[in-house]
């Protein structure tokens, strides 16, 4: 709207100083000519603006004039909470509004303090996804976003673990993003974003229980959660390399866990897994310095491994394909 784009062009000078008609066209992304019928209409306005001209020429405002049309609006003020966080305010449809906040938030501050944080935001930036991942498909994290905002129920077709496809109808509490994934809360149980295959906002409104904290419920789920995944134990000894190395090849609860239990060298533990078929590639990273001791089965599945693997190195016995 063009109130919103003369507002914007007004907090632009009073937070950068003097801007070309170019540099404010390609903040606001419009025409150069556009921005000339804006100063026109500022000017008309009561607004002390004057143009320089010359190759060093541009707008500004008259030295120690200030708007206080500085209020956020609403959708600004909740994306205020995702300012540091361009990818999650965009993935949410707030990044525009999050970009007007921050400019507002500038404009409001005198000198000294935009400096400052013009300088902290050239310093200090934060990316949330982990490594070595693109990026999960959350086509629907904009209308689930909504329904928690509005407090509406939500129908949709989610994929479970295992391919299984169930029919929900949820009433979302809250959104969650945890390193770089998203989750969201519905009457009481969590669900990955990305595994939403369908979803619908109904008309149907839902009250939130009063004694609902979204946080103090992901970190109980969280702990939860993760305790339920590595609900196995395998008997184990390491060296104190093994020990030592623990630390950094396992995921943050194994590390943890044995970090704990404090075991010395070639003392016996429980070493947390997923299950017995997923703990071998835990193993495997530890070469001599771990033993398995029990179950029976994991320990001899162990061995035909390891001697699976002597045969492919054994010059004698290397199979065609490897020849």
């Amino acid at each position: 709207m063009k109130s919103g784009r003369l507002l914007q062009v007004l907090l632009l000078l009073q937070s950068r100083g003097r801007m070309t008609a170019d540099e404010l066209a390609s903040e606001l992304e419009v025409s150069p000519r556009t921005i000339y019928r804006d100063v026109e209409a500022l000017s008309a306005s009561g607004i002390p603006i004057y143009a320089d001209r010359g190759p060093a020429g541009g707008y500004q405002l008259v030295d120690g004039y200030r708007t206080r049309l500085t209020g956020l609006t609403t959708d600004e003020a909740q994306s205020l909470f995702l300012a540091g966080l361009p990818g999650p305010a965009e993935a949410l449809g707030l990044g525009e509004f999050a970009a007007a906040a921050q400019l507002k938030l500038l404009a409001a501050l005198p000198t000294e303090l935009r400096d400052r944080a013009d300088q902290i935001r050239q310093r200090f930036h934060l990316d949330t996804p982990t490594w070595f991942r693109g990026d999960e498909p959350t086509e629907h994290l904009a209308t689930i976003a909504d329904a928690v905002w509005e407090q509406r129920r939500v129908r949709m077709t989610y994929q479970r673990w295992g391919n299984q496809t169930v029919e929900r109808e949820v009433d979302p509490y809250g959104l969650v993003l945890k390193a770089g994934t998203w989750y969201f809360v519905g009457s009481g149980r969590t669900y990955r974003v990305s595994r939403v295959l369908s979803l619908q906002a109904t008309q149907d409104s839902f009250e939130r229980p009063g004694e609902f904290d979204l946080a103090q419920y992901w970190a109980e789920w969280s702990l939860e959660f993760e305790a339920r995944m590595y609900g196995e134990r395998v008997t184990v000894r390491m060296t104190r390399a093994g020990l030592d190395k623990s630390q950094y090849l396992l995921s943050g609860y194994q590390a943890r866990v044995i970090r704990d239990a404090a075991p010395e060298p070639g003392e016996e533990f429980g070493f947390p897994t997923e299950s017995h078929r997923h703990v071998f590639a835990d193993l495997l990273k530890f070469g001599a310095d771990v033993e398995v001791l029990a179950p029976n089965e994991v320990r001899r599945e162990l061995v035909e491994t390891i001697k699976a693997m002597q045969d492919v190195y054994n010059d004698a016995k290397l199979p065609a394909w490897f020849r």
